[in-house]
């Protein structure tokens, strides 16, 4: 990658940042390669929020990587080095979705529904009506045994991969990626109540299988 011409960066990015924002105005070749091993797979879910395929996605963060490499003189350290990659995604992703002829406004995308199903809860007669019934009570489970059940993360990896599109890009971004609330929010256009809605929804999902496999039950389809 040839020498561009460096840009004023604000100090106000953290010092790391800043250190690998100017090896990259500079030309660092290995800089550039750092960043694409460290924000492609993030890239990858922005993008499969606009595109219809995995393919598609791969070509939307090949395309992005290839104008960040043309833009980086413009990067004027305003945002994180992430937030504006993120943002170069958002756009790529956009263009290729409109192409496709499938790009449908997120108010269009079927949501899943509710997030818990009413049969676990007591009925009107009930003298607790509206609190747990023994059967649909949670199940109590530990994140720690859940990081050392392999068969548990492969259960939570497929089902995931099987909520409703928007529901899985959020809660990718939101408990994969660590991305928060407001940079989702951004990037796909939506407001933070919705964003809430998505997130709580997706994982509401994602425990109520993981109940069923702690529990004994039948687990994913």
């Amino acid at each position: 990658m040839s020498a561009l011409k460096p840009a004023p960066i604000q100090p106000a990015l953290q010092p790391t940042e800043l250190a690998l924002a100017a090896r990259l105005i500079a030309g660092d070749e290995a800089a550039f390669a750092e960043i694409v091993a460290a924000y492609s797979p993030l890239m990858l879910h922005v993008a499969r929020g606009f595109v219809a395929t995995r393919t598609s996605a791969e070509d939307v963060v090949q395309e992005t990587w290839l104008q960040v490499s043309c833009s980086l003189e413009g990067f004027e350290g305003r945002s994180t080095l992430r937030t504006w990659v993120l943002a170069i995604t958002r756009n790529v992703g956009r263009r290729h979705g409109a192409a496709e002829a499938r790009e449908l406004a997120w108010s269009q995308l079927d949501d899943g529904g509710g997030t818990v199903d009413p049969q676990r809860f007591r009925g009107s007669q009930d003298p607790w009506a509206g609190g747990w019934t023994t059967a649909g009570a949670p199940v109590a489970w530990s994140p720690e045994q859940l990081a050392l059940d392999g068969e548990a993360l492969t259960l939570m990896t497929r089902c995931l991969r099987e909520l409703p599109l928007r529901q899985r890009t959020v809660v990718e971004l939101r408990d994969v990626d660590g991305l928060d609330a407001g940079a989702v929010c951004d990037i796909f256009g939506i407001s933070a109540s919705n964003q809430r809605v998505l997130l709580h929804r997706g994982r509401a999902k994602l425990r109520q299988l993981l109940e069923d496999y702690y529990g004994g039950r039948e687990a994913a389809p």
